[in-house]
Order: structure tokens, then sequence, then C-alpha cells
């Protein structure tokens, strides 16, 4: 298909109120229709934006780097998890720091159901699953599937942390389907 706005045709397209667009013009196109009508009737010369294609330049690329150097340096990239705040883009524990540490050991040392542990906690039970296996707590920042040293202070020792992650992996094992032939 071929972009509506600089012609560029691609099989990568993206569309956009019922219009194709290339990758590059759609990174760009405003989310209200009005706005978007006035986009594409400016139409521009594909030619004038293949440099982007070619060096594959595209927006938040330079933010992804600059997060990526941050968690080189083990520094924190998102907002602060539960038990955490930030200051001076530092994770310093604070006063939920104890809520997180009851939770893990809640869970390692009692028979509750996620649900049952999810109120106790006024979590959503996704949120308390997100708590259990963030890895935030153990020291490490987590940022685009590798993990780095982090400079913050662990917040849950090794071994409770992976022992929840036994314990977790047996509550969240795959239901089996009723095989019908």
């Amino acid at each position: 298909m071929t972009c509506k706005k600089c012609g560029y045709s691609d099989q990568k397209e993206k569309i956009i109120f019922g219009s194709s667009l290339c990758k590059i013009c759609s990174t760009f196109a405003p989310s209200k229709i009005s706005e978007f009508q006035d986009y594409i009737s400016e139409k521009i010369d594909w030619k004038k934006i293949d440099t982007f294609r070619k060096y594959k330049h595209y927006p938040g690329k330079k933010q992804k780097q600059g997060m990526e150097k941050m968690a080189n340096i083990g520094r924190i990239v998102t907002r602060a998890p539960l038990g955490y705040d930030v200051v001076n883009g530092n994770l310093i524990p604070n006063e939920d720091a104890v809520r997180v540490h009851s939770l893990f050991r809640t869970f390692l040392n009692r028979k509750y159901t996620l649900t049952s542990l999810s109120k106790n906690f006024s979590l959503s039970i996704n949120g308390l699953k997100k708590i259990l296996t963030n890895r935030t707590y153990l020291g490490e920042i987590k940022f685009d599937g590798k993990i780095h040293k982090g400079e913050h202070q662990q917040l849950i020792s090794p071994e409770i942390f992976y022992a929840v992650q036994r314990k977790l992996k047996t509550y969240l094992r795959p239901r089996k389907k009723n095989n019908f032939i």
C-alpha cells in the first residue's frame, strides 16, 4: 500500500482513520480526526524523509538510549515501585517498605489465595503479582529485557524472593484444557 501523506510504498504501513501511512508519517500523525485531515492534506515527498528510514531515526530512540544508560549505571528508569520514593534520581525506601516485606512474608508463610491476599493488602490481583515478581526489591533494575545491578537498597533477600517465585509458579500454572475429540 502507499502512504497517503508522502506516497511511500511499504508493507509495514499503519492504518489511521482509514488512511494508510508509512512508519514515519504515522509517528507524527495527530490523534484528532479534524487535525488528521489537515495533516494528510499537507503532502510531502517521501524522498525528503527517506533519511529517517535509511538510518532508522525514529522518535523515541534517543529517549530509549538515555533510559538504557540510566539502567546500566543502576538508576531507576520508570516510576518508583511500592516501598520506594525517588529522591534526586535514586530509589530510597519509604514507609511502605515494611508493607512490601510483610506482603512477601505473608505470601510465603501462609496459605492464602491470590484473591484473598490482594484484598488483605488492598491491591488488585495483577498489582499483587507485579509486586511479587518485581526484581527492584532485590536491588536490581530491569530494562529492555536486561537486568542491571541497582544503586538502591534491596528490600527483600534473594532467598525470600526466589522462594516466592517458586510458590507463585505453582499458583500460576496454566489450567488444563478439556480436549474434545
